[in-house]
């Protein structure tokens, strides 16, 4: 029996999910959770019925409960603001008010390989999305602000270094909480959380020891990884970092305010004239084609609401990870752009400086995001492959 709601399909037989055109891994709970729901006949839940059905009657927690749920919203798009598929009542339980479907979902074959997503629970309930794609060593590409793990592997942006990185690495992805596939309701806090999805999505897809590919703000937050799990990180590659995030800097003369910026994001989020986009290409990708500036506009729009990059937006801009520095004993290979507008030459050379043994170079390229059309993004390609290899 297949149950189908928006654009998932439910089969309760085979215990799968299948969201748009690709198959989501749900764990037994989760799915359990979702399932009865979808068979609930849109009628209030009580807790004590969900605890009967998923957890067979044993004692649970209130956080526990929660923690499914948020992660079986995660898995069909839903999340605990919209609540357009599973919504809370008040002090009653919880009901299912998507709307399901007896017709077929349309037929919309994948351009690329379908990208398995699977769950996971970060320290405090939150739900992160995360896949694997390619063979070898193990190797995690951190998360960061602009992403989503179905749309990035086929894109233009992020999908030529995905098939990249996939091509000598077991490569291990995940959206940002707050973004993409994650939950969408996770607390956007400070940078300890975003350390701790890094812990949670590695013990997930069974990586003990691995190496990181970091680019931006995700410098920063494998920085703070690797200082409180030193054991786990063999080898780093940062592109585009930094040490202390926007607010934690000296201003320039060019810089543009923080408050510009967010009211900017507010106004022009997702929207392809808008000043907004027209400023985020000239800082971020400078040398991005038209089908690349018309993706970002997609991506924005699936990837987080203008209210989550804002509030992502000031939490990153207060990364500040300059006492982590001297507990981070292991390889490093740092690439920055001298014209990079949005985190200065000097935030990379700081990294250099103060991670022991680091190697530095210094790319001819005015781009924060690199592109497969600028040459720098070869020379970041093959050194980090020669890199990698070492050891």
């Amino acid at each position: 029996m297949i149950l189908r709601f928006n654009n998932c399909a439910l089969d309760l037989d085979r215990r799968t999910l299948v969201r748009g055109t690709q198959e989501v891994h749900l764990e037994p709970q989760v799915f359990d959770l979702l399932a009865h729901m979808a068979q609930s006949g849109g009628r209030v839940v009580p807790k004590d019925e969900l605890v009967e059905v998923v957890w067979k009657g044993l004692a649970v927690s209130d956080a526990t409960i929660a923690a499914r749920i948020s992660a079986a919203r995660a898995a069909v798009g839903d999340s605990g603001k919209e609540q357009g598929v599973l919504r809370t009542i008040p002090r009653r339980g919880l009901s299912f008010v998507a709307e399901l479907r007896d017709a077929p979902l349309a037929a919309h074959p994948p351009t690329t390989t379908p990208t398995e997503v699977a769950y996971t629970l970060s320290q405090d309930g939150s739900a992160i999305a995360w896949s694997l794609t390619g063979d070898g060593p193990p190797l995690m590409r951190i998360g960061h602000w602009l992403s989503h793990l179905e749309l990035d592997r086929g894109g233009t942006v992020w999908g030529p270094l995905i098939e990249r990185l996939s091509q000598r690495h077991q490569l291990l992805r995940y959206d940002l909480r707050g973004t993409g596939l994650s939950a969408r309701d996770a607390p956007l806090t400070g940078i300890d959380v975003f350390a701790e999805d890094m812990a949670a999505v590695a013990d997930a897809a069974g990586f003990d020891h691995f190496d990181l590919f970091a680019a931006s703000q995700a410098a920063p937050v494998a920085i703070r990884f690797t200082a409180r799990w030193p054991d786990r990180v063999r080898r780093m590659v940062i592109v585009g970092g930094y040490v202390q995030g926007r607010v934690h800097r000296a201003t320039g003369t060019e810089d543009v305010d923080e408050e510009t910026i967010l009211a900017m994001i507010r106004a022009g989020w997702g929207k392809a004239d808008s000043p907004f986009m027209q400023a985020f290409s000239t800082l971020f990708a400078p040398d991005a084609t038209r089908e690349q500036r018309d993706e970002l506009v997609r991506m924005q729009l699936s990837s987080a609401s203008p209210e989550t990059a804002v509030t992502l937006r000031q939490v990153i801009d207060r990364f500040d990870v300059t006492e982590d520095l001297s507990r981070v004993d292991v390889p490093a290979l740092i690439f920055h752009a001298e014209q990079d507008a949005i985190h200065p030459l000097s935030q990379g050379l700081k990294l250099a400086a103060h991670l022991k043994g680091a190697q530095f170079v210094r790319l001819d390229s005015r781009s924060h995001m690199l592109l497969p059309q600028d040459p720098a993004w070869e020379q970041v390609l093959s050194r980090t492959e020669a890199f990698l290899a070492e050891g």
